[in-house]
């Protein structure tokens, strides 16, 4: 039975709503061990590290924002033998440290998968990529699943701080020609802003710590007060330092009303906390 031609318009209008709303996706976990092809410096905090290896076969990452789990065993250690059981990883011998990091750039024909570190501190992540070789091993898991973003939306507003720059750089890359991009992110340096490659219609502004330590500022969340969003139905991705996270989710969902299925904010790290979990 076909339908009236205002209830055809209505539901018309009902599904393209729905098609632009971000979808989540299942993967089947795989735990893949790799060699270091190549390290790349990016900026001077700013390390990019490239994994090879055959067991990169059927990895797929279609969210920019993914997650993997990278394992970082003390120096001179070797990676535990690990296995998936019905609870998750299982590990023969203590579990090495972990941490969380978005797939910057997959190639599946070469199998090479990037990696982008922020050199901070003497945490176990950033203290293995500051003195990693290239030949040295590697062990990822995952990422379990994705957030699938459409490239149909009028506007997208991208913020956050270093540790977000992997999925912003992504993001931008992945955007359809002329798409609308509001983009803030916070850096300590000048020398720490990157060449972000983008077909969008993309404004990029840089704010700078200027020597206070990340998380102690406010200046992403004032840059984000300031702006002027679009006309249109925008989607909005917010990541960083928890604190960040607070900010912007009072800004853009009670003080600018963004519907909450259209705004993904993320915290990746918190101030003072050397081993924190967050939700992504």
């Amino acid at each position: 039975m076909s339908l009236a031609p205002e209830n055809r318009l209505r539901h018309n209008l009902t599904m393209d709503i729905k098609n632009l709303l971000p979808s989540r996706v299942r993967h089947d976990i795989r735990v893949r061990k790799l060699t270091v092809a190549a390290i790349t410096d990016i900026t001077p905090l700013m390390r990019r590290i490239t994994l090879a290896g055959d067991q990169l076969e059927g990895f797929t990452s279609p969210g920019f924002d993914d997650h993997i789990k990278m394992f970082f065993p003390p120096e001179g250690e070797p990676f535990p033998e690990t296995r998936l059981g019905p609870d998750g990883l299982v590990f023969e011998g203590p579990r090495p440290p972990m941490r969380d990091y978005t797939p910057r750039r997959y190639d599946a024909e070469n199998r090479t998968l990037d990696i982008d570190f922020v050199l901070h501190g003497d945490g176990p992540a950033a203290s293995w990529a500051a003195r990693v070789k290239v030949g040295d091993p590697a062990l990822i898991a995952g990422p379990r699943g994705s957030m699938i973003v459409p490239d149909g939306f009028d506007w997208y507003l991208l913020a956050g701080d270093e540790t977000a720059l992997p999925a912003i750089g992504r993001r931008l890359e992945e955007l359809r020609p002329g798409a609308k991009a509001l983009v803030v992110i916070e850096v300590a340096s000048p020398a720490e802003e990157q060449t972000l490659i983008t077909a969008a219609d993309a404004q990029i502004q840089w704010v700078h710590r200027n020597g206070a330590p990340a998380g102690t500022t406010g200046i992403l969340a004032e840059a984000l007060a300031r702006l002027t969003l679009p006309e249109g139905r925008g989607f909005a991705y917010v990541a960083g330092e928890a604190r960040l996270g607070r900010e912007a989710k009072k800004l853009l969902l009670e003080e600018r009303g963004l519907p909450p299925e259209l705004v993904k904010i993320a915290g990746y790290w918190a101030l003072g906390e050397a081993d924190a979990h967050l939700p992504h």
